[in-house]
C-alpha cells in the first residue's frame, strides 16, 4: 500500500463545465517517477558518474603517462617536414619512410633483433634494389652497385658486364694472394716494397699480353721465370735484347762432333756480333755471319 503522499503533485485530470454549473472529470492519469523505479534510475545515473569519473581518470593518467601533447606523444615529436624521434624507437612491422635522418652531430643506429631488409621500389611497386644485413652475410640486390668517396669519385662499380675498381691502387694483403677465374686488365701489377711479387698458374697456362709493350722490372731484386717444360721467348718483327754485365746460360749440354755417327746437321755454334746481336754458325771453323742469320 503506496501512502497518499507519494501522489501528491503527481496526480492530474481532465476538468470539464456542466450546464447546471458544475465540473465533471474525465480522466484522471499519472505523471512521473516513482517508487522502486526511481530508485534505481538514481542508482544508475551514480553509477555512470562513477564510470565517467572512472574513465576521465583513466584518460588523464595515460596523458600524463604517454606524455601527449599538441606537438606529439613522449620522445615522438611533430614537425614541419614529418615525424622527429627523440630516442631509440622500435618498430614491430615494416616502416615506410622517404627520409630518415639523425640529428645534427648524433649517430643514426638501427638494429635488428634477426635480420635487416631495405627494399626500394619504382612506381609500378616493384622492387628495384635490395639490401639485406643476416647472420654473416651482406647481400645486395640492384642493376648497378656502386661505392663513391666523399668527392664522389667512384671507388668501386659492379654490373652484370663488368667489375671496376677506379682506386689509384687495388691492395690485396691475404697469405694466399688473389685469385682470378678468367682474365685481368690493368696497367700496372707490382708489390708493396720489401714483399715479392709472384704470378701463378697452378695447373693451367699464364699468359700475358699487351699491345704495345710489356715490361718486368725489379729494382732491387731478382726476377725468376720457371716452368715444367719449354720455356719460349719469341718476337714476331723485332728482337730479343739482353743487356746485363753478365750473362750466364748454365747446364747447356756439350755435342762432340768427332763421333761420324753424330748428327753434325742440327749441331750449331753459338755466336756473338760486338753490338751484342747472338747467331748460329757451323759446328766447325770460325764464327762467321752468314746472310745475317742469327738468333
Amino acid at each position: 500500500m503506496e501512502n497518499a503522499s507519494d501522489w501528491s503533485g503527481m496526480q492530474t485530470g481532465l476538468v470539464q463545465a456542466t450546464s447546471d454549473g458544475g465540473t465533471t472529470t474525465n480522466h484522471v492519469y499519472k505523471v512521473g517517477i516513482y517508487g522502486w523505479r526511481k530508485r534505481c534510475l538514481y542508482m544508475f545515473i551514480l553509477l555512470l558518474m562513477v564510470m565517467v569519473i572512472i574513465n576521465l581518470a583513466l584518460l588523464v593518467w595515460i596523458i600524463k603517462v604517454m606524455d601527449f601533447s599538441v606537438n606529439g606523444m613522449g620522445k615522438l615529436r611533430i614537425v614541419n617536414k614529418g615525424i622527429r624521434v627523440e630516442g631509440e624507437a622500435e618498430f614491430i612491422s615494416s616502416l615506410y619512410a622517404t627520409t630518415l635522418e639523425s640529428r645534427k652531430e648524433m649517430p643514426l643506429k638501427i638494429e635488428s633483433a634477426q635480420n635487416l631488409t631495405l627494399n626500394a621500389r619504382n612506381r609500378d611497386g616493384q622492387i628495384v634494389n635490395r639490401l639485406f644485413l643476416g647472420d654473416h652475410k651482406i647481400e645486395s640486390m640492384a642493376g648497378r652497385f656502386v661505392i663513391k668517396d666523399q668527392h664522389g669519385k667512384v671507388l668501386f662499380a659492379a654490373d652484370n658486364d663488368q667489375v671496376e675498381v677506379a682506386a689509384d691502387s687495388l691492395k690485396v694483403t691475404g697469405n694466399g694472394g688473389a685469385v682470378f677465374g678468367g682474365s685481368i686488365q690493368t696497367p700496372l701489377v707490382m708489390a708493396e716494397p720489401g714483399h715479392q711479387l709472384r704470378l701463378e698458374s697452378p695447373t693451367r697456362s699464364l699468359e700475358i699480353e699487351a699491345p704495345h709493350g710489356i715490361a718486368l722490372e725489379s729494382m732491387a731484386g731478382d726476377i725468376a721465370a720457371t716452368c715444367l717444360t719449354d720455356l719460349k721467348l719469341e718476337s714476331a718483327t723485332g728482337s730479343i735484347t739482353l743487356q746485363s754485365e753478365v750473362i750466364v746460360m748454365k747446364n747447356l749440354p756439350e755435342v762432340d762432333t768427332s763421333y761420324k755417327t753424330q748428327p753434325v746437321d742440327s749441331v750449331f755454334q753459338l755466336c756473338a756480333c760486338s753490338n751484342g746481336r747472338l747467331f748460329l754458325a757451323p759446328p766447325s771453323g770460325h764464327c762467321r755471319e752468314i746472310g745475317r742469320a742469327h738468333v
